[in-house]
């Protein structure tokens, strides 16, 4: 990790480490919730000794991609005033994505309203994607995850008593 990269990553600590919604993953990647949306920010090592500091909020998992939904987030990015919905065909996922410069330019405040504005949009269009293509918000897999966990300690405990 090189300079840009570790004072990026300084100022993002700095900037959430009073947020219940954040969780600091390892050093250059952390997660925020929103609503049902998460957005992970990710500081990437640019060329040059610079840094980018990445934000992507995974929407939908298992979309049906549709022609009239492709055409319409195509439209959408066209009209936002920063960032872009993408496709992650290997998960058929619709995520949300936009890019800053790290480093010694990066501003707390640029982080926050980035962050805000990716994590507002995610959470109002992981629900109109998932009823336009079906599919699994990250609430609804992180929430099935969490009932699997759970149902498998209750069978331990049940196997444990017998």
């Amino acid at each position: 990790m090189n300079d840009a990269a570790k004072k990026s990553c300084s100022v993002i600590e700095s900037v959430l480490k009073g947020s219940k919604a954040y969780r600091r993953l390892s050093r250059g990647h952390y997660v925020v919730r929103q609503g049902s949306a998460y957005v992970t920010v990710e500081v990437m090592t640019g060329t040059k000794g610079t840094a980018v500091v990445r934000f992507v909020a995974p929407l939908v998992h298992g979309v049906r991609l549709t022609r009239e939904l492709a055409t319409a987030l195509l439209t959408l990015n066209a009209n936002l005033r920063f960032g872009a919905f993408g496709w992650v065909a290997s998960e058929r996922a619709v995520i949300l994505t936009h890019s800053i410069v790290g480093g010694e330019t990066l501003d707390p405040e640029h982080i926050l309203w980035t962050l805000r504005d990716v994590a507002l949009l995610a959470d109002e269009y992981d629900d109109k994607v998932a009823k336009a293509g079906g599919g699994m918000r990250m609430q609804d897999m992180i929430e099935d995850e969490a009932l699997a966990n759970i149902t498998r300690g209750l069978g331990d405990r049940k196997a444990g008593q017998n």
